[in-house]
């Protein structure tokens, strides 16, 4: 509960959280009891109450890595406690005096000991036990690896920042390197990633804390490294040496000059051109997949600026990648939610980067290259949304072109002025603008008339603002109502229906779905698999399992709709839509897919439909007033 209030600005309705929570109000009012300070209720529900979450996540940071362990009480403590035991005392720990020590019986350390092998699987350490001592093996760097893991899973929304680095590790003086490293790194013609940057300060924290302690990496003086590996690790001794009064040996600074290179900078920032820095195999794998994706999504990526900037982050991606150590980015959630067609755009080239170079992407990295296409598809298409307007503002000292020039200036991007009219007679039925923006008062209510001081104001602006984001609002709703409408099959409606897990849920509808001749054994296989990418709980409430291609016999939706929500990926979800488009549809899946999840993302609108919509009817009747409203 708390960490729901706590993605969530807004208040929320007791009735909102037990619906996700799958619990009843009473229960609610009864966590809110046991939370106390952490949250304020109202007649509007309930809210984290900022500084008091503020100083729970502070106390709850972790804590001094040399001070002594605090006493775990969770099965989760017990298992960080027992991690971070091993990782410190090279001779092992003694099961037994553990035990005791801890107030648990022997059987409950055993019982935590087997879920530490299955938290080490894949990670090169394993356990070695001796009569009652247990030991950790495995190499030093595996083990950094793990205490950044640990630490950063203790984090709540698994963020790393400064503050809590310091908390952690007797490193002082981290922000004020971190600003030094920044101003060197900029001043050598590197772009840098601020959301990765924390993740390497991590990365070094934990370096120079074993380094104190004689845990150093094994020597790599031999081994080859660039040029530009080579400066950045000078650089960085330089900057250590001068902030923490440590000189790390060549294989430490190697270490962390190669965790800058892949996941923090890029080269060619105002220096060199970055096609220098970019290898040509990379080129033709990236050009290759962008085609593939735009004839896919019927979109235009294949800009070469475009996928150069791309395979330059696709090079440190596949470097990350077999080393196993992805960057976070703390913008995954809110990008798959905001952005669902440009996700999906990036998990088909994910997944293709994934064939190609034999790596894994997870989410986090998917939202990365999501940032990538975002950031271009907006350049391409900022002009294209625009609404436009008619300004009708009698003529008295060239104030209509006073006002036209102000809203040029500030509400360029946003209208495309077609009309001005001077006169005090506008023959108001003639005029087709989208908008129409007027100092007089307009003959009889124009819904979409919106009277403006003739020295437009802040508040003139942002009235426009809002009229033209409903404008724009209405038109996209108008555009999908119809096809939502022809693709949604009675056969295809399914009420309270659950699965163990959602790959059973998908091929339950697929079968449906094959059932009505929408689709074939092989679409169901290919919309599992791109679940297996990532989840497709795009908001809290919603899920559109679907193929990466537009492969159907015939474009179709299976709806499900749950009155309990059920585990998606790590969301809970009430409304499931199962999508497939045939190769026809292509033009049509982009509106469609985009528009689907904004629909949705209404959380009264979607609890609304899921009350209300207990035959396909009422479904139906419910989804074309959240379409019309």
């Amino acid at each position: 509960m708390l960490d729901i209030l706590a993605r969530r600005a807004a208040w929320v309705t007791a009735a909102e959280l037990a619906h996700d929570l799958g619990v009843t109000t009473r229960s609610i009012r009864s966590y809110a009891a046991a939370l106390g300070e952490l949250v304020e209720s109202g007649a509007s529900g309930y809210r984290v109450r900022t500084d008091a979450y503020a100083a729970y996540q502070a106390e709850a940071a972790a804590p001094d890595a040399g001070a002594s362990y605090f006493a775990p009480g969770s099965p989760q403590e017990r298992l960080v406690f027992l991690a971070r035991r091993l990782l410190d005392e090279p001779d092992g720990v003694d099961v037994y005096e553990t035990a005791e020590s801890l107030f648990v019986s022997d059987s409950t350390i055993e019982s935590d000991l087997t879920r530490l092998r299955g938290l080490l699987a894949g990670t090169e350490l394993g356990l070695q036990r001796h009569g009652g001592v247990v030991e950790l093996t495995g190499p030093e760097i595996a083990r950094r690896k793990l205490i950044s893991r640990l630490f950063r899973e203790e984090m709540r929304q698994g963020v790393v920042d400064v503050a809590r680095i310091q908390e952690a590790f007797p490193s002082t003086g981290l922000a004020a390197f971190k600003s030094d490293l920044i101003e060197m790194l900029d001043a050598r013609g590197f772009f840098v990633n601020e959301y990765g940057i924390n993740d390497v300060l991590l990365h070094m924290a934990v370096a120079l804390d074993r380094f104190s302690k004689d845990r150093v990496l094994p020597d790599a003086s031999d081994v080859e490294v660039s040029e530009t590996i080579g400066i950045l690790a000078r650089d960085l001794g330089g900057l250590i040496q001068r902030h923490f009064e440590v000189e790390l040996d060549p294989t430490e600074l190697r270490y962390l000059a190669i965790l800058l290179r892949t996941r923090v900078i890029a080269p060619g920032a105002g220096r060199d051109p970055v096609e220098e820095f970019v290898k040509e195999e990379h080129l033709e794998v990236v050009r290759g997949i962008v085609a593939r994706a735009s004839a896919e999504y019927l979109v235009d990526l294949r800009d070469e600026n475009f996928i150069v900037r791309l395979t330059l982050h696709v090079q440190n991606l596949v470097a990350r990648a077999h080393e196993n150590t992805y960057s976070r980015n703390p913008l995954t959630r809110s990008i798959k939610s905001s952005y669902p067609l440009i996700y999906e755009l990036s998990v088909y080239i994910a997944s293709r980067l994934q064939s190609a170079e034999g790596i894994e992407v997870n989410d986090d990295e998917i939202a990365y290259i999501a940032m990538h296409v975002g950031a271009y598809l907006e350049q391409q298409s900022r002009r294209r949304d625009a609404v436009t307007c008619a300004v009708v503002c009698p003529n008295y000292y060239d104030m209509h072109i006073l006002l036209r020039d102000r809203l040029v200036s500030t509400l360029g991007d946003e209208l495309d002025i077609t009309r001005v009219i001077t006169s005090t007679d506008a023959d108001w039925g003639s005029i087709d603008a989208d908008l129409v923006l007027t100092t007089i008062d307009p003959h009889g209510r124009r819904e979409n008339a919106v009277i403006v001081q003739p020295f437009l104001t802040e508040t003139d602006i942002e009235h426009i603002r809002q009229a033209a984001a409903r404008i724009r609002r209405q038109r996209r709703r108008a555009g999908i109502k119809d096809d939502l409408l022809r693709y949604f099959d009675e056969r295809l409606f399914l009420r309270n229906f659950y699965a163990r897990d959602p790959i059973t849920l998908i091929r339950a509808l697929g079968d449906r779905m094959i059932a009505v001749g929408a689709i074939d054994e092989d679409y169901v296989d290919q919309t599992v698999e791109r679940e297996q990418m990532s989840s497709t709980a795009f908001t809290d409430t919603l899920a559109v399992p679907h193929a990466m291609t537009m492969s159907a016999k015939r474009t179709a939706i299976a709806i499900v709709v749950n009155d309990t929500a059920i585990d998606w990926g790590d969301a809970r979800v009430n409304v499931i839509a199962f999508i497939a488009f045939d190769a026809n549809g292509r033009a049509s899946f982009q509106t469609v897919f985009d528009q689907f999840v904004e629909v949705f993302s209404d959380r009264e609108a979607v609890l609304g439909l899921i009350r209300r919509a207990d035959t396909f009817t009422a479904f139906i009747d419910e989804l074309v007033r959240i379409i019309d409203s």
